[in-house]
């Protein structure tokens, strides 16, 4: 799946029309300097009869391009849109739950406070993705590429299974691209096998999380709760743990590295 197409940069460049400053953001920032009063990010140039009808018409073999367009507030659930492309679409607050999207491009989507529940993201690119208290409770993503921001988002019992929510090292121009959970709720998630190398999961609940046989090397852990959350196999070399629930995890005695982790001394162990 590729990542990047000709006319990203003008999408972007609609995106951060009112930037305070000139120079170029992480993209975790993004939040705080671009208007989300406007229409791009307010109203729909497309109805779902319209993405219905065009699914339709389409020739086999070929995607529908939604590159870019505004598609707020539109209820998506149910639909199979496997054969769309939505980089860079502005889905702020629609509602795609039960939604096939399975190996579909949402790189550089915003989607804020939207409903992805129950929803088939299997192999889905997720690059830049803004999510931010989405609603994602019992939606599959095993095997997507989940590099954006899913802060203050519902994700209880998310399959992320073989995903990849690492840092990207590639696009530092950008910002430092990982998987973002700030405050996230994901309770019962499932990330066995998922590369979390370097990810950003601060004070999030994971309270009964499956992190057999996960990679955390590296990540960002702090004021998290792991209670009950099953760590065997679990990699936690230079994790850092700082001001995290990990007295009461399960199989941590079969974790990996758990000695290496970060400021083990101000986690809490009981």
């Amino acid at each position: 799946m590729s990542r990047w197409r000709p006319g990203l940069v003008a999408a972007l460049a609609i995106a951060i029309a009112s930037f305070a400053e000139p120079a170029p953001a992480p993209a975790q920032s993004m939040l705080d300097m671009v208007d989300l009063s406007t229409d791009q990010f307010t109203k729909s140039e497309m109805s779902r009869a319209d993405i219905e009808a065009a699914l339709a018409k389409l020739p086999a073999g070929e995607t529908l391009d939604l590159f870019g367009k505004a598609l707020n507030k539109l209820d998506l659930s149910g639909m199979d849109l496997r054969r769309v492309n939505f980089q860079a679409a502005r889905l702020m607050g629609a509602n795609l739950s039960k939604a096939n999207l399975e190996g579909v491009n949402l790189d550089s989507a915003w989607a804020l406070n939207s409903d992805w529940t129950e929803a088939n993201l299997k192999g889905a690119s997720l690059f830049g993705t803004q999510l931010v208290g989405a609603k994602l409770d019992g939606a599959d993503l095993s095997g997507a590429h989940v590099a954006g921001d899913m802060s203050k988002a519902s994700m209880k019992g998310v399959k992320l299974d073989g995903a990849n929510l690492s840092a990207d090292e590639k696009n530092q121009s950008m910002g430092l691209m990982r998987g973002t959970f700030k405050s996230t709720n994901l309770e019962g998630a499932s990330f066995k096998g998922a590369n979390l190398r370097r990810a950003l999961i601060e004070y999030s609940t994971l309270t009964g999380a499956d992190f057999t046989g996960a990679s955390l090397a590296g990540s960002e852990l702090g004021g998290s709760d792991f209670t009950g959350a099953n760590v065997e196999g679990a990699d936690f070399a230079d994790a850092d743990v700082n001001s995290a629930r990990i007295g009461a995890m399960k199989n941590a005695d079969k974790a990996k590295n758990l000695d290496k982790a970060r400021n083990l001394e101000r986690a809490f162990r009981n």
